[in-house]
């Protein structure tokens, strides 16, 4: 198994420096990482680093609450894929979800998986695990297959917890293998990668990627 492939060398801290973002694009260059991802402020810089790489830019929408309108996802959206963006991981609205309004859930996913779609680029949905229930983890889950996703996603890493092994096995038993599923938040060594990657996950998001790689 090639560990790098599956993992998203990530700096999303609010606080991240050009510096600290030009040493994850080289990181992942030297390691060959499945991409960088990054806040859309950087994602030209990457894209232009990275052009003559096989490493992608992934990049965030609706970053981290969730809770901006459609149309401000979807131009967020589209000014990434302008400047390079190969995947995007868009947050749902997570109150929305909680309070059962699917519809407008729906509606908010398949608006950005248009846009994505529109330029061949692959979404992926940030559920917020640690905020849901089993019942809503599932039907984020269902509602994302739905919108034509083709990722779902534990985690920001920006909220009360990261991914869990239980919770990659559940959305890994709705989604099959129709899906992917991208394990994030709190992914520190070899061992934790290999867990998620044994309950289903075939995606990690993580910031300790080098760390993960260079450990026994």
């Amino acid at each position: 198994m090639n560990l790098a492939k599956y993992i998203d060398h990530t700096l999303l801290k609010p606080e991240a420096t050009m510096t600290q973002v030009d040493q994850i694009i080289a990181e992942a260059k030297t390691y060959q990482f499945a991409s960088v991802c990054l806040n859309p402020y950087w994602v030209k810089r990457a894209s232009e680093a990275l052009q003559d790489s096989d490493v992608k830019v992934v990049t965030v929408i609706g970053f981290p609450l969730g809770a901006t309108t459609t149309a401000t996802k979807v131009f967020e959206a589209q000014d990434a894929i302008e400047n390079g963006a190969d995947e995007l991981d868009m947050v749902i609205n997570v109150g929305e979800l909680k309070a059962g309004h699917d519809e407008q859930v729906l509606s908010d996913i398949q608006a950005v998986v248009k846009a994505g779609h529109a330029a061949q680029k692959h979404v992926k949905v940030i559920i917020e695990t640690c905020l849901l229930s089993d019942e809503e983890k599932r039907r984020a889950c269902e509602l994302s297959e739905k919108a034509g996703a083709d990722f779902v996603k534990t985690s920001t890493g920006f909220s009360t917890g990261g991914a869990t092994v239980a919770d990659v096995t559940l959305m890994r038993s709705v989604v099959g293998d129709r899906l992917g599923v991208k394990a994030s938040g709190g992914i520190h060594s070899k061992e934790d990668a290999e867990a998620m990657i044994a309950a289903g996950a075939n995606r990690l998001g993580a910031s300790a990627g080098v760390k993960i790689m260079n450990s026994k």
